[in-house]
């Protein structure tokens, strides 16, 4: 191995060595405890761990369902409409989404007890019930379905959908046999991480669903935290990575079987020229907007209740640790918060630019067939066609186009006569063979 052959090595064993302390080795000592002494069994077994299996699988199927049903006209409305302010409505939709899972159930909380849904009345009740968890996990989710879905859609073409109204299909048929097929493909992705987020659903199922609900994620917290019974947990985590790897790989072969033809560059939106558009495009960013806005709103309005009014008064509390049930003060533990954060941005940027720099570096020597140009178009990359641009091809020539008065009409064709040039002796004549 060359000199340059051992830096690379030195490179590559950075992110290797990382991946096996903190990935390989955790992943490996849940394997040996789930798979030890048949406890993976023993706990399939047990009726209770049934129950709590099938309670988490179908929480997150419905979930799924309502998610992709919330979203997807939001996604029709971001990726098909021209509407002013269309970045401001992503970044407004995706907040959910980027914010702790423990924030958007406190939000949820709130939202509950504003609207007297939260079972202190005696009337109506959502806290502690199934009907709060499937309307967190919408929440929560409802960008991924339009970040995903609403990418998609604006790589379709659509004048195969005007082709198939002109055709004489309804708008519920264009969306039934035109509209969902060429979208498959968005769907099954989108649908498998939100399946995901919610199978393994932790914040959101303490907050807002309280004990009386437990999924295989709080079942883990709660047998290695409170029972210390760690066998049982190992099972439980091997149960549910052997769920995840399994969704995903059916979620990609999916994908590949619905795969669609879509343009290189995005479909440009189009402006609302209608009334009737312009109700239409209301009515599909509702139920998103609502359903991200109204949480939030009543998390910042609680933020500001002080007595019987409304102040800053919270606010100036951050600085005091007494009465803030927190052993520091807010603000200290905000910047503990940030440290911890930066710390880990840097370290999963060192070690994913080195695992990356590998990754390209072992595709350009595994794509190099032939040596490439010097200079530096050598550097384009690990691709072929970068290093080599194809030839471009000549066009075929064609005649050129006549007027057709000028054109010659077709007459008998004339053969030259040949003339002997001056001063050159006749060409003899052979004679036959006798």
């Amino acid at each position: 191995m060359t000199r340059r052959g051992w830096a690379w090595a030195a490179v590559a064993a950075v992110p290797v060595a990382f991946l096996a302390v903190f990935f390989a080795y955790p992943v490996g000592s849940i394997l040996a405890r789930g798979l030890g002494d048949g406890s993976v069994l023993d706990v399939v077994r047990r009726r209770s761990i049934g129950h709590l299996l099938w309670f988490t699988v179908w929480q997150a199927a419905a979930s799924t369902v309502l998610t992709i049903l919330a979203g997807l006209p939001a996604a029709w409305a971001v990726a098909r409409v021209d509407l002013p302010g269309r970045r401001v409505l992503r970044a407004v939709l995706i907040v959910p989404f980027v914010l702790p899972t423990l924030v958007v159930g406190a939000a949820l909380q709130a939202t509950f007890e504003r609207f007297g849904v939260d079972g202190s009345g005696g009337g109506l009740r959502l806290q502690g019930t199934v009907w709060a968890i499937l309307l967190a996990h919408v929440v929560f989710n409802v960008a991924v379905v339009v970040r995903i879905v609403g990418g998609y859609w604006a790589l379709l073409d659509p004048r195969v959908e005007e082709a198939a109204r002109v055709l004489g299909a309804g708008r519920a048929r264009v969306l039934r046999e035109v509209v969902l097929p060429r979208l498959a493909p968005a769907l099954w992705s989108a649908a498998g991480i939100v399946f995901l987020f919610c199978f393994t659903s932790f914040g959101v199922i303490l907050t807002v669903g309280g004990a009386g609900h437990p999924t295989v994620e709080t079942e883990i917290w709660r047998y290695a935290t409170q029972r210390t019974d760690f066998t049982t947990a190992a099972a439980l985590a091997l149960l549910q990575l052997v769920t995840v790897v399994a969704l995903v790989l059916v979620v990609h072969r999916l994908e590949r079987a619905a795969g669609a033809v879509v343009a290189r560059r995005p479909v440009p939106a189009r402006p609302v020229r209608s009334s009737r558009q312009a109700a239409a495009v209301a009515a599909s960013l509702a139920p998103a907007l609502l359903l991200v806005v109204v949480p939030l709103g009543v998390l910042v309005e609680r933020s500001l209740a002080v007595g019987g009014g409304h102040g800053w008064g919270n606010y100036r509390a951050l600085g005091r640790s007494t009465g803030s049930g927190l052993f520091v003060s807010p603000l200290t533990a905000v910047g503990n918060s940030l440290a911890y954060a930066a710390a880990a941005t840097v370290l999963a940027v060192a070690v994913g630019g080195l695992a990356s720099a590998v990754v390209v570096h072992a595709g350009r020597r595994s794509g190099r067939a032939r040596p490439g140009p010097h200079g530096p178009a050598r550097h384009l990359g690990g691709d072929a066609r970068l290093r080599h641009p194809p030839r471009p091809r000549r066009a075929a020539a064609r005649p050129p186009v006549v007027p057709a008065d000028r054109a010659r009409r077709p007459g008998p064709r004339r053969h030259p006569v040949r003339r002997p040039l001056a001063g050159a002796r006749p060409a003899r004549r052979r004679r036959p063979p006798a």
